[in-house]
Formats: structure tokens, C-alpha cells, sequence
């Protein structure tokens, strides 16, 4: 339709034209940081983003038929076509996103980290610019799942000298009183105290990490992704987490730095764990 109110003022490209729709829960309150993306009709992605304070999301984008996706945390998805003819708002108008049911929680009772589909992963900044991707390759861990999901607990250990970036010279760096002095203190490992439900599939994870002899609180910012069967039909639960270390923090301080200032190892550590469990034995 034809651009109206404030819209009317917002200059397009030739052949070009603007698509919006403000996004809403069920009792009709805007959902900000909403994240939608719109692809052509070949599933090719034009544009995304997320809605602004208010719901809404406004997208300037070349005539054509589009396909509309919209998410939020909580919410189960949204898709929607549109068509966006040159000069003119094409408005999905209101978008109300409806509740999603929680996926199915793991059985109360002993689960063990099925090491061969999970992994333990880091991001570490490089001189600045680059970023260097290691894991670690052995670890193991439980999971006592209890009855409220909130009094469950995880104990991970990880085997400090299994480091790997692909790189042996680094690696052998990283194990030596430089980096994680693997000699001194063999392992990394993670308690539990806290599971702290923060709606939807998020989670919160508390615990103390020991790592190069310091022992710190760390949370794990963690994404449950449901249940399944393995191939052997084996009952499974995965989830995905991520935290944040200082180096600072576990006295893991090496540094050098370069001519111009720059530090040739970031100060923190980005961590990234991908999950499976299965009942124990």
C-alpha cells in the first residue's frame, strides 16, 4: 500500500521499496530484540536484524516477493511471504508470536558426557585481530539430574594437556608454566552449585572452575536443545553453553607484546561447549 505518516518522508532507491511489521506477545505487548530475517524466494537471506524497543523492524529492500522469518527467545517462529512493489510499504501489520512449550527435560537420576559427540572449544584473540580456535580433546564428566531440575549438578574434568589448536608448537607453548602448566596441574575441572532456570530452553549453570591451580565462580550461559535417541536407540540430551574467562583471573598472565602496543594474546578467553549426555551405565 501506499506510504503513509512518517514512512511517507523515508527516500527509497529506484525499484526499491520498505517492508515492516511490529512483533507482539499474547497479551498484545511489544517483543524488543525479536530477531527476524527476510530471504528471496530462491531462500537466499537479503536481511536481518532485531526489533527495536518497540516491536517493530523496518527494512528497506529491492521489489520482489520475500519470505519473512521472525524469533524470539521463548516464542515459537514466525513465517510470513510478502510482495514489495517499487516506492510503497508493504506492512505485515501486527505480529503475534505464540508461547513455545519447553522442550522435554532428561530423566531424574546419573547421566555421563558422551565425549565422542560433545566438545569442549575456545576462541582466543591474536594479535589483535585474528582470532585462534583450540579445544580440548579428553575430558569427562556427570550429570545428576534430579527431581527439580534446579537441584541438579555437573562435574566436568578436562585433561589440560589434550589442548589442541592444530598448531604443535603452540600447543606445547600452551601446556608449558607459560600457559597452563600442565606438569603442575594436569587437569581443569568444573562443580556445579546452581541451575537456575532463565525461561524457555536458557539456563544458567554456576559453579567453581579450578584451572592452573586458581579456583574461580564461572557461569555457563547454557541453551538446552531437547531429547533424543542415539542409534541404538539410547535415550540422549544435548545442550549448548558458552562463558567468559579473564586469564587474569587464574594467573594465566603471560604476555609480549608487540612493537606497536598491541598484545599478541588477548586478556580473555572465549568458551564454547557443545553437549551430549546419556544415563550413566
Amino acid at each position: 500500500m501506499q506510504r503513509t505518516g512518517p514512512l511517507a518522508a523515508v527516500r527509497t532507491p529506484p525499484n526499491a521499496g520498505v517492508l515492516n511489521c511490529r512483533v507482539l506477545d499474547p497479551v498484545n505487548e511489544p517483543i524488543p530484540h525479536a530477531e527476524f530475517t527476510v530471504s528471496d524466494t530462491m531462500g537466499r537471506k537479503v536481511v536481518s536484524g532485531g526489533t527495536d524497543p518497540f516491536g517493530s523492524f523496518v527494512a528497506t529492500v529491492p521489489t520482489g516477493e520475500y519470505r519473512l522469518a521472525v524469533s524470539a527467545e521463548g516464542y515459537t517462529p514466525y513465517r510470513a511471504s510478502a510482495t514489495v512493489t517499487e516506492d510503497t510499504l508493504a506492512s505485515l501489520g501486527d505480529v503475534t508470536l505464540q508461547v513455545a512449550q519447553p522442550p522435554e527435560l532428561p530423566a531424574p537420576g546419573d547421566w555421563e558426557i558422551e565425549p565422542a559427540h560433545s566438545s569442549i572449544a575456545f576462541t582466543a584473540r591474536h594479535i589483535g585481530l585474528a582470532r585462534i580456535h583450540g579445544r580440548f580433546n579428553s575430558f569427562a564428566g556427570a550429570v545428576r539430574i534430579g527431581d527439580d531440575m534446579e537441584q541438579s549438578a555437573m562435574h566436568v574434568v578436562i585433561d589440560a594437556a589434550s589442548i589442541d589448536t592444530n598448531v604443535k608448537m603452540r600447543d606445547d607453548h600452551l601446556r608449558s608454566g607459560d600457559f597452563l602448566d600442565v606438569q603442575r596441574f594436569p587437569t581443569l575441572e568444573f562443580y556445579s552449585d546452581r541451575f537456575t532456570h532463565r525461561g524457555g530452553n536458557r539456563w544458567a549453570v554456576t559453579g567453581a572452575l579450578s584451572l592452573h591451580g586458581v579456583t574461580r565462580t564461572v557461569t555457563l550461559d547454557a541453551e538446552y536443545l531437547g531429547l533424543g535417541n542415539g542409534m541404538e536407540g539410547e535415550a540422549r540430551a544435548a545442550c549448548r553453553a558458552t562463558t567468559e574467562l579473564h586469564r587474569d583471573d587464574f594467573t594465566v598472565s603471560w604476555q609480549t607484546m608487540l612493537a606497536r602496543g598491541i598484545a599478541v594474546v588477548g586478556p580473555s578467553i572465549r568458551i564454547g561447549l557443545d553437549i551430549q549426555i546419556v544415563p550413566k551405565g
